[in-house]
């Protein structure tokens, strides 16, 4: 990947953000009660709420305020939270860091479970283990998560109880009981994963064994094993990072469901308890953090295809 190429890239991602941002900032204006309304209330007097409104800054112009507003988030000052009175930064990137480990834990058992999977159906089509596969997809693709969530809940917590049910343990406090807390909503989030991507390896890998090149390298005497691995597989997973990297959006915006069943506190349960609140600034900084991660994720991809297929140059 050349230089120029990656600061391209850069400077989509800042313009991405610029626009976001724009847009996050313009409806938290549109909403009927300002910050300080949410502050006093809306029994507060018209007094009460001129001063507060004047010292947040609120009576200056629109663009100013969004002016001010980028100022902080470029400092990396998201406001204060209406809420809780403390820094809104601190907190949600906290929240973050507990989301994208389940993300991660999650992807990384997605692709244990579901490259095999999608292998075992591409070499096998057509027969009883391709038949079943297809079967298991299906079923994980039409359950939400609601209902995997609760499946999980009475098999593994309440009849069998070997886990937990809820809560979340700080993986620096104890490791063991950190991962005990996040293996039920890891499982929920990689069952719709799992789904996706093994039907996206088998029907990738169904078309690259049957390409030119895999055909030649069958004729040169190569061992099967190696005429999968190598030239199969590497690049039949091409199109999965991109499914890869369209699921860590998916992972921080969609397991909102899955974080609110199983009580952690992550930036999506944040959101919720910022929007159920009408907390402007933690929404804004909500919003702004989770569009920046899903650019970021779609820059690796980027990288990714580069490393797998050195025929992919980006100039």
């Amino acid at each position: 990947m050349s230089p120029a190429y990656a600061l391209k890239r850069c400077g989509l991602i800042v313009y991405t953000l610029l626009v976001v941002s724009l847009i996050v900032f313009a409806i938290t204006q549109v909403l009927p009660a300002d910050a300080a309304t949410m502050l006093l209330g809306e029994n507060a007097t018209a007094e009460a709420l001129a001063a507060v409104r004047e010292r947040l800054g609120l009576e200056a112009p629109v663009w100013l305020q969004y002016a001010r507003w980028l100022g902080g988030v470029v400092q990396g000052d998201f406001g204060t939270s209406l809420r809780t009175g403390l820094p809104v930064a601190p907190l949600m990137m906290e929240a973050l860091g507990r989301s994208l480990l389940l993300a991660l834990l999650s992807i990384l058992l997605m692709l244990a479970i579901a490259v095999p999977l999608g292998v075992i159906a591409a070499v096998r089509r057509g027969r009883a283990a391709d038949l079943i596969v297809s079967v298991l997809s299906y079923v994980g693709v039409s359950l939400p998560e609601f209902v995997t969530a609760t499946v999980f809940v009475l098999v593994l917590a309440d009849w069998l109880q070997i886990l937990p049910a809820s809560g979340y343990v700080a993986p620096t406090q104890d490791p063991l009981r950190a991962l005990q807390h996040l293996a039920l909503p890891v499982l929920t989030v990689s069952v719709i994963l799992v789904a996706h991507v093994s039907r996206m390896v088998r029907s990738e890998l169904v078309d690259v064994l049957h390409s030119d090149y895999v055909r030649a390298a069958r004729l040169k005497g190569m061992k099967p094993r190696t005429v999968l691995l190598r030239h199969g597989l590497r690049n039949a997973l091409l199109p999965t990072i991109t499914i890869v990297a369209l699921d860590v959006g998916y992972l921080l915006g969609g397991v909102i469901v899955v974080e609110e069943i199983f009580a952690i506190p992550g930036i999506g349960r944040q959101l919720i308890v910022a929007i159920q609140a009408r907390d402007l600034p933690a929404i804004q900084a909500g919003a702004l953090i989770m569009a920046a991660t899903y650019s970021v994720a779609n820059f690796a991809a980027d990288l990714a295809y580069a490393w797998l297929d050195k025929r992919i140059q980006y100039d």
